[in-house]
């Protein structure tokens, strides 16, 4: 359920690429530090957002190190970090966990299973690190596994679950901002939830799978209904970041926002009209 709030790269001015690729290596350089090889494989673009959101609203300083890596070994890059790309990383170790252990209960795939053995530990010390928000992450997991044992189609219900995860992710601490990062957080995460099951939902049907698109999958209007959706959850995820003092990298934040969140929905609509043109 990963991989859907990126940049949209043809966007952005190449000084504002190489800035968002820096936090994206901070992010990277710190899973390795705090969980090591096992940690740094969970890395995706998703958490750089929020690593951006909260520097900014926060002003927390960065440090910059110069270096190469595994992944570009004959280039040196700069990697930034600061306050809240540790925190970013323990949020990652826990979601990634839970997600090994969804994908290995739908599909029953060992490679997720070892995924998971692989995070456990790393899992166990965030997880003891903030019980909290592990407990409402469990929680609300549990209950979107109630509604995939009724076969509901209770879309609201079952990606309000994803976004009280996000929500509780994104409210780092309680504070006068809080109530705004946590209104981001769970319409993003409805968004994220819902995006995923309109990507997948042939697939899920395919293997028997749940998915809150089956029962309307067929029906006329899908893609458009679908698409309105989708557009009202990133609208109210958009206004409360706008509500939000922030305006350092404030553009590459609204380029996420506005455009990176749907090159994918591009992606997979336009493949899915090619095939049933060509059907």
């Amino acid at each position: 359920m990963f991989g859907y709030v990126v940049v949209n790269r043809q966007e952005l001015k190449l000084r504002e690429l190489e800035l968002y690729q820096s936090y994206y290596c901070g992010f990277c350089t710190e899973l390795k530090r705090r969980y090591g090889l096992r940690g740094q494989l969970t890395l995706s673009y998703d958490m750089t957002f929020l690593i951006l959101l909260l520097k900014g609203l926060y002003e927390a300083e960065d440090t910059a190190e110069e270096g190469r890596c595994i992944a570009h070994p004959m280039k040196r890059h700069i990697a930034r970090r600061n306050s809240y790309t540790g925190y970013a990383a323990d949020m990652n170790i826990i979601l990634s966990w839970y997600h090994c252990m969804d994908d290995w209960e739908d599909e029953h795939r060992i490679s997720k299973r070892a995924c998971a053995a692989a995070l456990a530990r790393g899992f166990d010390r965030a997880q003891r690190t903030y019980p909290q928000k592990a407990e409402v992450i469990r929680r609300e997991l549990e209950q979107i596994r109630a509604y995939e044992k009724v076969d509901g189609d209770d879309l609201d219900g079952v990606a309000g679950c994803f976004g009280r995860i996000m929500a509780e992710v994104f409210a780092h601490k309680a504070d006068e901002w809080e109530e705004g990062l946590r209104t981001m957080g769970f319409f993003l995460g409805k968004f994220i939830y819902l995006m995923d099951a309109y990507e997948d939902v042939e697939k899920d049907q395919k293997n028997g799978c749940y998915n809150p698109f089956t029962h309307r999958y067929k029906e006329a209007g899908f893609e458009e209904e679908t698409y309105q959706i989708l557009r009202m959850m990133m609208a109210e995820c958009s206004q409360a970041f706008e509500r939000l003092p922030i305006v350092e990298n404030a553009e590459i934040l609204r380029n996420i926002l506005y455009s990176g969140v749907w090159c994918r929905y591009e992606m997979v609509r336009g493949r899915r009209k090619e095939q049933q043109e060509n059907a």
